[in-house]
């Protein structure tokens, strides 16, 4: 690679959590059968790792477990994602040893971009032995196995990782432009490329076209009135092209802000213990609004029913801008009325608070009694108050106790998995 070229490292650990589990056991991910998953869900559950010695026999990630062929022995762990976010929290002190926090990008928990431009000189390193040290470290210390791409921008690094370090010796791939039109410009299926789905692939086969050369060959006005704007990020990844960089990231800031939350119910729900749930949802959102000192005015709900793929949905711009329940959760309830088919199964459940704002932009109308808004404010930050010291389960409602009322086990969750306490 030449000097003035830019080299971006993207490293991802291999079955991260799978490995984290064989961590803790002492065990090899590469010769252990291990899955991760949650037995409590029954066995229609989706693995959320498995280890590379599973897959060598065929099964794939994210799996469920009644699809693994019933002559492999394996153990199950239960996820535990706290457990994973300190594993993953050491690997970025890992990366602070050698490399300043402003040219890492954390990507998910178990992969993040580098720029490691400048740091190859200062440890007069090559690329490779730069990034077999930070692999070597990471495995000596945690005992987790990793993977690196090396490219001359994001995008290759990124198409280094998923495409050409899976089939290298020491899990190490790396591109140049050149040297990525000349493996991979014809590689297929073009969906293993980073940010082309398959609605994507799809649109391109209409033009007879099959792989990124295709794209980078392909008349440019088309491409623009198929794809519009997003034709120019495609064409540029066709011809190993990205402009993007971690400061570019860094220095990104959001037109508007929002806060929501999602759920699958764990069996079908009728119409009224759908609606205690969404309210169980609304209310925790209504807090985290509170706790991160904002408001709202637009809202949005999604209802998703069991005997289909169906979603009921609406969208309400409220007369006040405000964080708390007693306001919110009336509008959401008459949503929830009018939207709701009152007879089908309802299976997952979803809400949104849009366009929010900093507390100091609170406003209410001119009926709105506010002592009583005041009062309730005073009790929000006293509960938030017990909730940060004893946990979110410290202060709950009388409805949170019903028999299909959720949000006691899902304030034990982590991203929506086990946190790994029972």
């Amino acid at each position: 690679m030449e000097d003035k070229q830019r080299v971006y490292f993207v490293v991802d650990m291999k079955s991260f959590f799978a490995s984290v589990e064989c961590a803790e056991r002492g065990l090899d991910p590469f010769q252990t059968n291990l899955v991760v998953a949650d037995l409590d869900r029954t066995e229609k559950t989706v693995c959320l790792a498995v280890t590379p010695a599973m897959k060598k026999l065929g099964v794939r990630n994210r799996c469920r477990l009644f699809e693994i062929p019933k002559d492999i022995d394996y153990v199950v762990a239960k996820p535990r994602m706290k457990k994973y976010i300190e594993y993953a929290a050491e690997i970025y002190g890992i990366y602070l040893k050698y490399i300043d926090k402003n040219d890492i990008h954390v990507y998910s928990i178990d992969e993040c971009f580098i720029d490691a431009t400048d740091y190859l000189k200062i440890y007069k390193l090559r690329a490779k032995d730069f990034a077999k040290k930070l692999m070597n470290e990471i495995s000596e210390k945690l005992h987790i196995p990793s993977t690196v791409g090396i490219g001359t921008n994001m995008f290759l690094a990124k198409i280094a990782l998923d495409i050409t370090a899976k089939h290298s010796p020491d899990r190490i791939g790396w591109l140049t432009e050149e040297k990525f039109k000349k493996e991979l410009w014809h590689h297929r299926p073009i969906t293993d490329f980073w940010q082309i789905s398959k609605g994507t692939a799809a649109r391109l086969e209409k033009y007879g076209i099959y792989d990124l050369a295709g794209v980078a060959n392909f008349n440019e006005d088309v491409l623009y009135k198929e794809f519009g704007v997003n034709a120019e990020l495609l064409i540029d990844h066709a011809n190993g092209k990205e402009t993007c960089t971690i400061a570019d990231i860094k220095n990104y800031k959001a037109k508007s802000k929002s806060l929501g939350a999602s759920q699958i119910l764990p069996c079908n729900y009728d119409f009224k213990d759908a609606k205690l749930v969404m309210s169980e949802m609304v209310q925790s959102g209504c807090y985290e609004l509170a706790r991160q000192n904002c408001v709202t005015q637009l809202l949005h709900i999604f209802v998703g029913y069991g005997d289909n793929k169906e979603i009921a949905k609406a969208t309400k711009r409220m007369h006040e801008t405000t964080n708390l329940f007693s306001i919110i959760g009336k509008y959401v309830e008459n949503l929830f009325d009018e939207i709701v088919d009152k007879k089908r199964p309802i299976r997952r459940l979803g809400y949104d608070f849009d366009e929010l704002a900093s507390g100091e932009h609170e406003m209410y109308d001119f009926f709105t009694d506010n002592s009583k808004i005041e009062k309730e404010k005073k009790l929000v930050q006293t509960i938030l108050t017990l909730q940060d010291k004893y946990g979110k389960n410290a202060v709950l409602k009388a409805n949170d106790f019903e028999e299909k009322a959720t949000q006691r086990t899902r304030n034990k969750l982590v991203g929506g998995h086990n946190g790994g306490e029972d």
